[in-house]
């Protein structure tokens, strides 16, 4: 399940987004959808990049069976830029933006393994019929 904090006026795909988060796993997810001088703040505070992101992990690694995957927080000022650059719909660029998230929650971190997430990352967009994956489009920028 999907617990979410919109702090925007953008309406948001959940039941599509939930798809996803089963697709990945049981557990509960919070997601905070804010704006780029939110996101900027705890860029700041938790990567020391004074600058807004698309997307942050939180992960909860206390290993308690019923504890939730942990915290996605993301820019939908980000989701509405990608979305005219790349000509896609901000529903697809959020898609994007979560699944990545989703997968530093399960604790797979493109920056430092072989291959692995992006690999799967590829599978979920394919499976969702989604534009290039985050991971492709930072490596062709």
């Amino acid at each position: 399940m999907i617990v979410l904090e919109n702090t925007t006026e953008l309406l948001v795909p959940i039941d599509h987004l939930e798809k996803i988060a089963d697709r990945l796993t049981e557990k509960d997810i919070e997601l905070v959808l804010c704006n780029n001088d939110f996101i900027q703040d705890l860029n700041g505070i938790h990567r020391r990049k004074n600058d807004p992101t698309d997307v942050l992990s939180f992960p909860m690694r206390g290993g308690r069976e019923h504890e939730p995957a942990g915290s996605i927080v993301i820019s939908m000022d980000k989701v509405k830029e990608e979305a005219i650059r790349r000509e896609h719909s901000e529903k697809d660029e959020l898609s994007l933006l979560f699944i990545h998230g989703v997968l530093h929650l399960l604790g797979y971190d493109h920056e430092k393994d072989n291959g692995e997430m992006r690999a799967l990352e590829e599978k979920l967009i394919s499976y969702f019929n989604l534009p290039k994956s985050l991971i492709v489009r930072t490596e062709e920028d």
